[in-house]
């Protein structure tokens, strides 16, 4: 096994990895814009998109000192836009960085990012709407497409966060003055409410800050060049923060999630392009304008190549023939072509290119092979597989390939990987068994595939969800096959469970069993009481195969399932439901698994997420499992959350993760299942990341709005019972022999601190004895009302006493709350951290800062309604004016009186 991983590691160094944005030396290239095919057609869509990167390539080099541009972009059209377009080669809808699709429930036609990881880390994509390419209207408020651009390019590339913050747009500073939310502090402005159309001064609360309807008017002219992760907007502004510059007091996303550090000092020490920024010159000259072609994918065109050498021989070619048969007549979309090829020592073509159509489905699967023998000669079936997939067009460049084999190559593999990368096909490939090629791993990586891992056991299912996974969207969800069920069980008697089908899914669902030796008795209940047995199913013998089509669209509700094994012995059975959305206008509920990292040493821990949601919008409050099976038999079952602690980045945003910290050498497999239960709700979520709507500018004294940005949308709504099942990419973990994977105690990241008179309220999530697993040993405590010592001197901070603090178990809520030994003054702000440490004296990252306020509020002055703020401004010039002219009256009149006197007194002489 471990000769095995250092062969996949040397192939991996030696062709690298093909998959997203790369930075060929000062230009960025492979950057895939994708439209939704719910876009109408419009060509000046097209070149709107070419305007905004083009002047945001020239934005990007200005903001980081003509180090980087935009080199090459490809724009993938919709398959229902006619036109001629190149043929895409391995892009798909599901791999772009950029997504122009319809308004967001939520967001509207706000440019935003899905940005799920950790700060310096890689997002996952950008999303414009075709009203924001479009309506010019839209630029005031949130500034040039191309600075909005670099804006979320950066949120995209290098893990930055925004700098402003709509929840807190106002806080109090470390010398008690009342500070907008915003970096650098000079950016100059006023706040002001807007009330019928007038700005009016602000209201303050009982803590004296600004009221929630009080917004920030920034004065249109500046003089700072910080910064393009605040405010865009503002024409001065061509700059990343810098140390020198950044506002480290300011409550925002960037100071919560990156210690406090200014975007610049991520973007250059801490993403994915550190090392190439440190190391780049800047261009002496500019660099030419962006490459772009426009590309279009339209049928899917796939070839199943299958191994059926002799070590496939029983129970693997079965599970062979049983998952494949679901693929073919669940899974694959009407209108591919799927072609199928077998291979061992030789390779033969067992289905040319056939287009799923009528009874195309059945008569596929009627040709799956079923019997085994023979060597494993990869290249041979591979170079067959290429040639089926040419039959359309000549050309395998962008067709789909599943390649599955359970034993290692018994030809030049090497001669294998370059044909395939070659070859211009996306290759996806199955690991089936401990023995299974190494290689597989770096095939689908260097061409933009998927790897998954499978098992023989039929309880597990795994080839079944393997094949299941196996789906290609080009953004339209309505169409996709979706799993809710994949579960199994050895009985001796029943098996029973209850299944909720609910109002987004429906058409199309069918109810697959797979018995290990005979044909169980079968009940099915529909809600209404329908039921359905064997007779009404249709019964494969040779591969031991049940299945249910349920007619029209299944009623929405709890179905119940009762399988009774008629055998005196245990016999395992499993069971599989698929089902597609219940309306073409409804997108259904939705659930990706994936990984942060698809290959770890096991150095730190890896990160499981699971993405719950539905048209975009998050569903919250579901109970998410993640079993992740190594093919050397460890398991370990997660149940994932949504709590902005640990792992997970924000709270409540349909992202479920949670840390991988049992490091053991295998390759792993990874199910992610919603179990069903009540209370789930399709939530409203503010987004995260994204450009800052600006409701106005101050110029030449007078406040100049802007459209007043159109109200949220979406109401949190019960979603009802569901269940979905999801595979995600299988992944390698490979710890050197004597290396340890003991991990210390895991950030805190959601620290809160409030006071009352002068007990200090402090909150917390657990971290645990391993990053969020078991329970920490000791907690310590700081405090101190200068932020940069806490910040950078942790240590020098004021402790606090924690012997009556009895550590909870990982991921429960943490109370504590002490009196200061020193009397705090009104108006003082406090900053505080916490660190953790385990049994092994491992000590946790100091925690995110939480700071509090001290104020006693005195009795608020009648709330009095101010006049425009050009009348504001003339009251206070001719104030000004009057005070300045008594000023020289005083002077004068002072004079002349000791003028006056002096003359008398000379006089007097």
């Amino acid at each position: 096994m471990a000769k095995a991983f250092a062969v996949m590691l040397l192939l991996f160094n030696a062709l690298g990895l093909n998959t997203g944005i790369k930075l060929d030396g000062n230009g960025y290239t492979d950057i895939l814009v994708a439209i939704n095919p719910a876009v109408p057609q419009n060509e000046n869509i097209i070149n709107q998109i070419k305007a905004m990167i083009t002047s945001g390539s020239e934005y990007l080099l200005m903001a980081m000192d003509n180090k980087v541009f935009i080199k090459d972009v490809k724009i993938l059209v919709p398959p229902n836009w006619s036109g001629s377009y190149e043929k895409a080669r391995r892009e798909t809808y599901d791999k772009a960085n950029i997504i122009i699709d319809s308004p967001h429930p939520a967001y509207r036609d706000e440019p935003y990012v899905k940005q799920m990881k950790g700060c310096g880390e890689e997002s996952e994509y950008i999303h414009f709407t075709p009203n924001f390419l479009l309506n010019d209207n839209l630029l005031n408020a949130y500034g040039p497409r191309g600075k909005v651009f670099v804006h979320e390019w950066a949120h995209l590339r290098w893990g930055v966060f925004d700098e402003y913050n709509e929840k807190e747009p106002f806080y109090f500073s470390q010398n008690q003055q009342i500070q907008p939310t915003r970096c650098s502090t000079q950016v100059s402005g006023h706040w002001f409410e807007i009330i019928n159309g007038h700005a009016t001064l602000c209201r303050y609360d009982d803590t004296w800050l600004p009221t929630k309807e009080c917004q920030f008017f920034p004065d249109k002219d500046q003089k700072t060049s910080a910064s393009v992760m605040y405010m865009p907007s503002l024409d001065s502004v061509t700059a990343f923060c810098h140390e020198g510059d950044h506002n480290i007091e300011a409550p925002n996303t960037q100071n919560q999630k990156c210690d406090n550090k200014a975007t610049r000092t991520v973007i250059f020490q801490h993403s994915v392009d550190k090392d190439a920024l440190q190391t780049l010159k800047p261009l002496q000259s500019a660099p030419p304008a962006p490459k772009f072609t426009v590309i279009q994918r339209r049928s899917r065109v796939v070839c199943l190549i299958l191994d059926v050498s002799g070590s496939m021989q029983g129970q693997r070619i079965l599970r062979l023939q049983q998952a494949a048969t679901i693929f073919l007549r669940e899974i694959v979309e009407e209108g591919a072509y799927v072609g199928i090829v077998k291979f061992s020592t030789s390779a033969d073509i067992i289905s040319s290119l056939t287009k799923i159509e009528g009874y195309a489905r059945e008569s596929l699967i009627s040709k799956l092979p079923d019997t085994a023998s023979g060597s494993t000669n990869m290249c041979t079936g591979l170079k067959l597989g290429f040639e089926v997939l040419q039959q359309d067009d000549k050309s395998a460049v962008g067709d789909d390939v599943i390649f599955l084999t359970d034993g290692e190559a018994t030809d030049d593999i090497q001669s294998c990987l370059k044909s395939a990368v070659n070859s211009g096909a996306i290759i996806n490939t199955i690991a089936m068994g401990l023995s299974a090629s190494n290689v597989l791993v770096t095939m689908a990586n260097q061409t933009d595939g998927k790897f998954i891992v499978a098992d023989e056991n039929l309880i597990s299912n795994q080839l079944v969800d393997a094949f299941s996974s196996f789906t290609m969207s080009d953004g339209d969800l309505t169409k996709l096959t979706i799993q809710l069920v994949s579960t199994g069980s050895s009985t001796t008697g029943w098996f029973n469970g209850t299944v909720p089908i609910d109002r987004t899914v429906g058409n199309s669902t069918t109810f697959t069993i797979i018995y290990e030796r005979s044909a169980p008795t079968v009940s099915i209940h529909a809600p209404s009481g329908s039921a359905y047995d064997q007779t009404r199913m249709t019964h494969n013998a040779a591969t031991k195969t049940l299945t249910l089509n349920i007619p029209g669209t299944a009623e929405p509700g709890d179905w119940r399932y009762s399988f009774f094994n008629t055998e005196s012995t245990a016999q395992a059975m499993t069971l599989t439901i698929t089902s597609r959305a219940a309306r073409d206008d409804v997108p259904p509920v939705m659930v990706k698994a994936q990984m942060n990292q698809l290959a770890s040493d096991g150095s730190k821990p890896m990160v499981v997420f699971a993405e719950v949601s539905q048209n975009h919008v998050p569903v919250l409050g579901a109970k998410v499992m993640a079993t992740l099976q190594s093919d050397t038999g460890y398991s370990e079952d997660l149940f994932l959350l949504d709590n902005g602690a640990g792992a997970d980045n924000f709270k409540n945003d349909g992202i479920y993760s949670r840390y991988f910290a049992k490091l053991i050498s295998g390759r792993y497999s990874l199910k992610v299942r919603v179990i069903p239960q009540e209370g789930a709700i399709r939530g409203s979520h503010n987004r995260n990341s994204g450009a800052l709507y600006v409701p106005g500018y101050i110029v030449d004294g007078k406040v100049q709005l802007n459209p007043q940005k159109p109200p949220v949308s979406v109401q949190s709504a019960d979603v009802g019972r569901f269940i979905r099942t999801a595979t995600g990419e299988s992944f390698v973990v490979n710890v050197p022999k004597g290396v340890t994977t003991k991990f210390p105690p895991a950030k805190i990241t959601d620290l809160r601190a409030k006071i009352q008179v002068d007990t200090i309220f402090l909150s917390w999530t657990a971290p645990g004895e391993d990053f969020d697993f078991g329970t920490v040993e000791s907690y310590d405590i700081r405090w101190s009302k200068h932020l940069k010592t806490i910040l950078y001197n942790f240590r020098n901070a004021t402790p606090v006493n924690t012997s009556a603090l009895h550590p909870q178990e990982a991921t429960l809520d943490e109370q504590f709350s002490f009196l200061p030994e020193v009397a705090i003054k009104n108006g003082t702000t406090l900053f505080f951290a916490i660190q953790s440490q385990d049994k092994q004296a491992l000590k946790s990252e100091v925690s995110n800062i939480a700071q509090v306020t001290k104020f006693v509020p005195s009795p608020k002055p009648p709330e009095i309604s101010e006049p425009p703020l050009k009348l504001i401004i003339s009251i206070v010039t001719i104030a000004c004016a009057v005070a300045i002219l008594a000023c020289i009256i005083a002077t004068i009149t002072v004079w002349a009186l000791k003028r006056k006197k002096a003359v008398k007194e000379s006089g007097g002489a």
